[in-house]
């Protein structure tokens, strides 16, 4: 099983010899005049990490009066910690987030507008789908979208070889497909399928555009909620599969995704669904002759449609060197750069060229090529643009859609919690 690709080590055989810093703060100059920038990144695999060092080295190595102290944020807390961060003044000058969290960010002034500054290569290399995700109901376009998550079905070929079904091939896979498939793989034993939901809104919220299920309508403060047969069909198939056929483990609802992956290695599931990104735990973690592959993107009533969703790169605005941080970002955009990113995390770069690198240095192996293509489906979604969405995401969605999965709720029920917690915000 492939561990290290070759775009992946052609970068990392870059020196790494990166400048340690221990505490936040915009720009600053130095006592020999050179100019220093704190950039906080989120990357948290080790390959990723690697990749991202290799990269701040490079443009250390190329731009000596300009040079970038690398410091490391988490995913877990990252909302939190740029709120302080932004309040305090002691934000970094370079920040890595993503795109559904940065606009409430924006629209209280804390991100600088990078369009004057980004290449028209940069900005060539991205579709406009993906553009409108990091873009201000202002026109500012407050980040760079660097990689895409997409939610793909990874499947056990050993299982369905023993249970002589075949593999699905073709461009896209039903959702009664899917369900039809956890349904045949399903024995007194196993279940067809494993799903880490403990946190349920991201993928929900995703997928349900497969159905047309948007459940914004505006932008900025002005964004209205609507929960309807569409938002809702991706929960209620879930709760159907697994509390009606019994084909998803309903133990699993309430786990998270890596929780989950052993179960997916012992043949528990034949399938298990969880984002792409997950491919790189799997080739690190699966036991010696675990066999896997990934399936065609889920495709609902609208086609095989999910948020794009990128993670970023913005400046801040309080940044005494916006110009010179932009200019890091444009760098960090390089082809080149994102596709040893997109491997190290098996995620789909946002530029074209950088897509097509990653499909020439891994030739599909894997579920490579599945998981490019469950980027075509990738768009800009309503969610992204509400202000209060973080809050709502976390404080309302997630405990509602928790005790719905759980089958402590109904529908009924849950339908009124997103819709009372949304207007309770407003």
């Amino acid at each position: 099983m492939r561990t290290r690709n070759s775009a992946v080590a052609g970068v990392l055989a870059l020196p790494l010899a990166l400048t340690a810093c221990s505490a936040f703060g915009v720009g600053d100059d130095d006592a020999e005049g050179a100019t220093t920038l704190t950039f906080q990144s989120l990357a948290f695999q080790d390959t990723t990490i690697e990749a991202t060092e290799a990269i701040v080295a490079a443009w250390n190595e190329a731009n000596p009066d300009t040079q970038v102290e690398l410091v490391q944020g988490s995913w877990d807390n990252v909302h939190d910690q740029l709120v302080t961060q932004f309040q305090g003044g002691t934000a970094p000058d370079v920040i890595h987030d993503e795109s559904a969290d940065i606009m409430g960010f924006a629209n209280q002034g804390y991100l600088a507008d990078l369009s004057p500054y980004l290449s028209d290569d940069v900005k060539g290399a991205v579709s406009d789908d993906i553009w409108k995700s990091v873009t201000a109901p202002d026109g500012a376009v407050v980040a760079a979208p660097t990689l895409l998550q997409s939610y793909v079905v990874f499947v056990n070929t050993d299982a369905f070889a023993d249970a002589g079904v075949a593999i699905p091939a073709g461009e896209t896979l039903a959702w009664d497909d899917f369900q039809a498939l956890a349904a045949q793989l399903t024995t007194a034993e196993t279940y067809g399928v494993g799903w880490g939901m403990q946190q349920p809104t991201a993928a929900v919220m995703n997928l349900a555009l497969g159905f047309d299920g948007t459940f914004f309508s505006g932008t900025g403060d002005d964004v209205a909620i609507e929960v309807g047969a569409n938002e809702l069909a991706v929960p209620e198939r879930l709760h159907a599969m697994a509390y009606e056929d019994r084909s998803l483990d309903p133990v699993s609802l309430t786990q998270s995704g890596s929780d989950v992956l052993p179960g997916f290695f012992d043949g528990k599931y034949a399938m298990y669904v969880a984002g792409n990104y997950v491919a790189q735990q799997i080739t690190e973690s699966a036991p010696e002759g675990f066999e896997w592959a990934v399936l065609p993107p889920l495709a609902g009533t609208a086609g095989a449609v999910q948020a794009a969703n990128p993670q970023t790169m913005s400046v801040a605005a309080e940044s005494e060197h916006v110009e010179a941080a932009a200019a890091f970002v444009d760098f960090f955009m390089r082809p080149e750069h994102q596709a040893a990113l997109a491997q190290g995390d098996w995620l789909i770069p946002s530029s074209t060229e950088a897509r097509a690198l990653v499909a020439e240095n891994t030739a599909g192996e894997h579920g490579w090529e599945a998981i490019l293509a469950s980027g075509d489906g990738l768009t800009a979604a309503p969610f992204q643009a509400a202000v209060d969405y973080p809050q709502w995401k976390d404080q309302y969605a997630t405990p509602a859609l928790q005790q719905y999965l759980a089958d402590e709720i109904t529908v009924d029920e849950l339908r009124q919690r997103l819709t009372d917690g949304w207007n309770e915000l407003g």
